[in-house]
């Protein structure tokens, strides 16, 4: 039996060979051009979805369609209950940008703990005045300084294991993980957020976006952090209460911070932080280093996000092999 998996923002005269090698033989590719370009016969005909969440009217045309992949690590703007209640599986591509991000959140620290936007700006302001060798504004030696991560899943352990390369004390909270995984990876568990902020150097963070975890980084959780810490989000930008760490980094709790996401993106000049940021702010310039959630973007990991999705779609169909599945527990039909 052929099966068609739909691809509605790729047009037909775009390279399309990433996705087409990795579907193999028995799936014809379907690439829509737009999602408002898509036909209400590709709509209704497609037996897989590869891309971003279709809009209402869209995915009331579907009528064949039995898997969708988010081309994505993060899902929390996929209607997981509009999916279910089809009996349509959800699929994410978790394994695509884990090293990236990992590097990214280790190279936003060591910029900041080298100092390497400060001497950077300084020294093209005025190179020989500002050649200023024994200054180091934020200067730590990593193996004096704790590194603690808050979600310990793909990206959050990579990031572990590149921190422990700098002889760091590497301490993580995450209660979804099984009892030993730190005695397996060979760093320490923290009990709870408090406790991990409370020690922490450095805070890195990689969990997912969700009712949970939204604003996880707070007003309450800065009140109990080691003073003069580091804090990292490569993750997503609503877990951390951006306001709130405006005000811990002005009363000194919190140092300095990388971020390469936002609440809002792009930056809203609204936010305070960014505000101060963007205004060389008496005491916060320099403190705040910030990207545009660019962190899991390398020509290869684009290669493999095109790739690892398109063969996600194509194996289930094929072989009725489901992997990456992010909504299992909540299809009301059997796969």
């Amino acid at each position: 039996m052929n099966f068609s998996i739909l691809w509605p923002h790729h047009r037909e005269d775009r390279d399309n060979s990433i996705e087409i090698s990795a579907i193999g033989e028995g799936i014809t590719p379907v690439f829509g051009g737009g999602m408002r370009n898509v036909s209400d016969e590709q709509w209704a005909s497609c037996d897989g979805i590869v891309g971003t969440q279709p809009p209402p009217d869209s995915m009331q045309k579907l009528q064949r369609c039995r898997i969708f992949v988010k081309t994505a690590v993060g899902y929390d703007d996929v209607d997981l209950d509009a999916w279910s209640s089809r009996g349509i599986p959800v699929c994410n591509v978790p394994d695509y940008g884990t090293r990236e991000v990992a590097d990214h959140a280790i190279a936003l620290m060591m910029t900041l703990t080298k100092s390497i936007a400060f001497h950077d700006e300084s020294l093209r302001a005025d190179p020989r005045a500002n050649w200023r060798p024994a200054l180091n504004p934020f200067g730590r030696r990593m193996s004096d300084c704790t590194f603690g991560v808050i979600g310990l899943g793909r990206i959050g352990t990579a990031t572990a294991r590149r921190a422990k390369a700098f002889d760091m004390d590497v301490t993580f909270f995450d209660p979804y993980q099984p009892s030993g995984v730190e005695l397996a990876l060979g760093i320490r568990r923290s009990d709870s957020l408090e406790e991990l902020v409370g020690e922490s150097d450095v805070i890195s963070v990689h969990t997912p976006l969700s009712d949970a975890t939204r604003n996880l980084l707070n007003k309450e959780v800065f009140a109990v952090a080691k003073r003069g810490c580091i804090v990292i989000n490569t993750a997503r930008g609503p877990i951390v209460d951006i306001d709130a760490l405006y005000d811990a980094m002005k009363d000194g709790t919190v140092l300095a911070a990388g971020l390469d996401v936002l609440p809002e993106e792009p930056a809203s000049v609204e936010r305070p932080l960014i505000r101060a940021w963007l205004n060389d702010e008496e005491g916060m310039k320099h403190r705040l280093v910030v990207t545009p959630h660019s962190a899991f973007f390398t020509p290869e990991s684009i290669r493999d996000i095109r790739a690892f999705a398109a063969r996600t779609a194509a194996r289930f169909l094929r072989d009725g092999r489901l992997t990456n599945c992010v909504n299992l527990a909540d299809l009301t039909t059997n796969l």
